[in-house]
């Protein structure tokens, strides 16, 4: 059920606990112009009474009953625990009514003032509402309730019913009053209560349900939530205050949405949610703990009643798998699924040697058509993220103890046509113990061939390198089909019978860095297919353009 649909109403019910006029507590037959000396105050029959209380300081409800046998008086702490005690005093003497209305003393005062016995018949001490039920007092002429907090400054709220049997004006809680958790996932949790007796019948239009939902603690009632709420909401305004820049703040409290619906919040599914007594609770946190109240509410009194909450950790979010990388191992990864999903993502862990903990890794993509995106992360923070074609990519790893690297499928080209090869990635990390940077690379990867130095038995080839002394090799291979070879195929996919020389080569000037190589033993009129790789210390070898030349035939 959506939250905003019971907004207005909840809205409207909760400011009925919170905001109660003190004109509620006052005496109706008090003069305008009575001036009491201490918040000494009848208390009304049959109305939700807010009370304020000061820490440390008593305060004195009266009230009188019609001739009836039995009377309920219920108490809902709003704040820490606190101390209430219910008395029945007996004056010998009514006051005059000359008396009361001479006297710079209240009403409440004179008759507690008065000549007379007090017995006490009730007492209740914690922060849970309590409810005393039973007889009235014989010859009684006022009832006296004492509230008191210890603590501090808190709020109070007080109900009197005249007469046998409850009132009706309060929901009823059911023998079991606990709330029950039916399950729990990752970003949700399923609670169920028994039914109230109150819901049954003709009354029901009036009754809701309430769950409330925070990350802090149970509630015994709307009084002592809403309570906590106004202090958050104080607290919050007090550092707002302080701060330069207004920060988003997490919204706890579900009345907030209730009361501003286009401020910004956690939207929950539950909140008002008519007679049901089995709710959904949606939109949490996974790995976090929740604390869930349910509350009975009668919409048209006022009033209300809580169940025993109750509180459930949600499940933690499903780890991906992460693989180690090993030094210097060179890792082909290949993405089996098609479109989009957990199965397009893939995730890795470095950790390079050595003081420096610096490293290098080298990718290249190889086969499919769609990208792959590269993200280099430590400590949660990410470091690069670029996207890796056939061009190799070399990305420089330095000042971390460990890294994660994902490597995440872009793109449906797949998922289109059955006949694309699948994406895949060839990746290589080592520790790079004296480097300061990422390795030079040639400045342009094309082969040249020379017609002039081109025999029936020998070819010259040229390439550019590098000004870092590295090793090149050269492969052959006849002819057959494609001219070309695979962009991925390194070295190690090659034959040694392959290999026809292998030089090192140095220059420190990028310009002139040419170096050649003559290829002999061939055979006349043969069609060859040549390829150069740069074999490199850190990283992935670089392979040059394949370059093809025939031998001459008649020399």
């Amino acid at each position: 059920m959506a939250l905003t649909r019971h907004s207005n109403r909840m809205a409207t019910v909760l400011v009925l606990f919170w905001v109660t006029p003190w004109s509620l507590v006052q005496s109706a037959s008090a003069p305008e112009n009575e001036v009491p000396l201490r918040p000494n105050t009848w208390l009304p029959e049959g109305k939700m009474t807010t009370v304020v209380l000061l820490r440390g300081r008593t305060r004195r409800l009266f009230f009188t009953l019609r001739k009836t046998p039995d009377f309920a008086v219920t108490v809902s702490p709003c704040g820490p625990p606190m101390e209430w005690t219910l008395a029945a005093r007996t004056l010998k003497d009514k006051p005059l009514k000359s008396l009361e209305w001479t006297t710079k003393k209240s009403m409440p005062e004179v008759w507690w003032r008065g000549p007379g016995t007090e017995e006490r018949i009730h007492s209740f001490s914690g922060n849970a509402a309590d409810t005393y039920s039973g007889p009235t007092v014989p010859h009684a002429s006022v009832y006296i309730l004492r509230l008191r907090s210890k603590q501090q400054s808190s709020r109070a709220t007080v109900y009197l019913h005249q007469g046998p049997g409850t009132s009706g004006a309060i929901p009823q809680i059911p023998a079991d009053p606990q709330v029950h958790t039916l399950g729990v996932g990752m970003t949700s949790v399923t609670l169920s209560w028994a039914p109230s007796a109150s819901f049954a019948g003709l009354a029901q239009k009036s009754y809701e349900y309430c769950v409330l939902v925070n990350s802090g603690r149970n509630f015994p009632s709307v009084c002592a939530a809403l309570e906590s709420s106004k202090m958050e909401e104080d607290k919050k305004r007090k550092e707002k205050k302080k701060r330069v820049t207004a920060w988003p703040i997490l919204k706890e409290w579900w009345w907030e949405q209730w009361e501003a619906d286009s401020e910004a919040g956690t939207d929950l599914e539950c909140a008002c949610r008519g007679t049901e007594s089995v709710c959904t609770v949606s939109d949490l946190l996974p790995d976090t703990r929740y604390y869930f109240d349910v509350f009975a509410m009668d919409r048209l009194n006022g009033t209300s009643a809580a169940y025993t909450g109750t509180a459930a950790r949600t499940h933690e979010e499903a780890r991906p798998s992460v693989a180690t990388l090993r030094e210097g191992e060179l890792r082909w990864v290949t993405f089996h699924g098609r479109g989009s999903g957990t199965d397009q993502i893939q995730f890795f862990s470095f950790r390079p040697r050595g003081v420096q903990q610096s490293g290098l890794l080298t990718l290249q993509s190889c086969g499919g058509r769609d990208k792959v995106k590269v993200t280099v992360s430590s400590k949660g923070l990410v470091l690069t993220s670029q996207a890796v074609g056939e061009d190799l990519a070399q990305i420089w790893l330095q000042g971390s103890p460990v890294y994660v690297i994902s490597l995440e499928r872009e793109g449906t080209t797949a998922a289109k046509t059955s006949s694309v090869a699948l994406p895949s990635v060839k990746m290589q990390t080592s520790s790079a113990y004296h480097r300061r940077g990422l390795p030079s690379l040639p400045s342009t990867l094309q082969v040249k061939s020379f017609n002039r130095l081109r025999g029936c038995n020998s070819v010259t080839l040229a390439w550019m390198g590098t000004e870092e002394r590295s090793l090149y090799c050269v492969y052959k291979r006849k002819l057959e089909g494609d001219a070309s070879t695979a962009p991925c195929l390194g070295p190690e996919s090659r034959s040694d019978t392959e290999r026809v020389l292998c030089k090192y080569f140095q220059e420190l000037n990028p310009r002139r860095a040419v170096t050649t190589a003559v290829i002999s033993s061939l055979e006349p009129g043969t069609t060859y297919v040549f390829d150069v790789y740069l074999m490199r210390r850190w990283g992935i070898p670089i392979k040059y353009a394949s370059k093809t030349v025939k031998t001459r035939k008649d020399c």
